[in-house]
């Protein structure tokens, strides 16, 4: 992100802060649709940020969590602020308005947000056009990778019918998909993760779909160790290329400060940085070299980059960090992660890959 575009929008952080948290994201996406404090063109990155995975080149390891555009609306102003990544969703089948409000809530002496939404979104038919017209236009202004996150709906759902369906809907326009079988704000979502179900489910998604892009699969930082074997190997056998590791939490870690720290729904932000940094580091002893996988869960400094791609990682994501600092999050992200790369004496972030969990390249 350009300097003049953080002066732009910097000021505004404590105001936009004062808003009910729901009405606060609204108003950053009507700010990006505007373009305010978006660049006119994408950001240009330090080689040394580059990541190859998952077939294509990322000019930096940074992406939007799915969450924040759920509908499609942003995805090129995103990539403009600086994003290496972008990704859409979580979207369903038919639009849905999600779980009764409040349902988002800013835990700000935890810098961390409680979600309940439920997925709430205008549903496949409005996404898959906006998908269209993003990817037609990428052939005249080149992006950064564009991913979709997929779910299913809160009533009358079929997951293997509905994953495959969505997956025909988006696949011709993104460059990844992800599989949301992680939401703890929709009934029966996360049974889904099961090695036996997650094996269905993907054998269906198989049986339709002999060509795709890579498929990831988004997984909760609550699975113990025993559970991510087996889940990691019918991930591996069922055709899976990569895992996010991980979605929100149901758990409360002890030391939560706000008042809203007993609000149900998922927990996000740096509470969970140290279980996500755990699971990660166990699936990627699991995986071990033989799938993709994302860090995502409390990242908000380089060292916290840094510490997910020696975990294993080859990609992260980020939100809670991002709602609360704006886009001058990002540059502060980067020079960071290239000053540690300079006093480690390290070329490429991509050389640490794995360098705490010995896992292959």
């Amino acid at each position: 992100m350009s300097d003049m575009s953080e002066k732009l929008i910097s000021p505004l952080l404590p105001l936009v802060r004062r808003l009910d948290a729901e009405q606060a994201h609204r108003l950053a996406i009507d700010a990006l649709m505007l373009g305010v404090g978006v660049p006119p063109v994408s950001v240009k990155d330090d080689p040394a940020l580059a990541i190859r995975t998952l077939g294509m080149r990322f000019p930096n390891p940074i992406g939007i969590a799915a969450g924040f555009d759920k509908d499609a609306r942003v995805l090129r102003p995103l990539a403009r602020l600086g994003f290496g990544f972008v990704e859409a969703g979580t979207v369903t089948p038919l639009p849905q308005s999600g779980n009764p409000k409040p349902r988002l809530f800013r835990l700000v002496e935890d810098r961390a947000i409680i979600n309940r939404m439920g997925f709430n979104n205008q549903g496949i038919d409005r996404v898959a056009v906006r998908l269209a017209r993003l990817f037609r236009g990428r052939a005249r202004h080149p992006m950064v990778p564009v991913g979709a996150n997929i779910g299913i709906n809160k009533s009358g759902a079929d997951p293997e019918r509905d994953y495959p369906e969505l997956i025909r809907r988006v696949k011709p326009y993104v460059d990844y998909i992800v599989l949301n079988l992680s939401s703890p704000n929709t009934p029966g979502l996360r049974a889904l993760q099961g090695s036996e179900r997650l094996a269905g489910l993907l054998s269906a998604i198989a049986a339709q779909h002999a060509e795709r892009p890579p498929l990831l699969i988004k997984l909760a930082p609550d699975l113990s160790a025993e559970e991510l074997g087996p889940i990691v190997e019918a991930a591996v056998a069922g055709g899976a290329q990569g895992l996010i590791i991980g979605n929100t939490t149901l758990a409360r870690p002890s030391g939560l400060r706000s008042s809203h720290a007993s609000e149900a729904g998922g927990l996000s932000g740096r509470p969970l940085k140290q279980k996500a940094l755990e699971v990660l580091r166990e699936v990627a002893r699991q995986a071990d070299g033989r799938l993709a996988l994302v860090g995502c869960g409390g990242i908000e400094t380089g060292t916290d980059i840094v510490a997910r791609i020696r975990a294993g990682a080859d990609l992260v994501q980020v939100y809670t960090a991002f709602a609360y600092d704006g886009p001058a999050l990002l540059g502060r992200l980067k020079r960071e992660v290239l000053t540690i790369l300079r006093e480690q004496g390290v070329e490429s972030l991509g050389d640490l890959k794995g360098a705490d969990v010995g896992v292959r390249l």
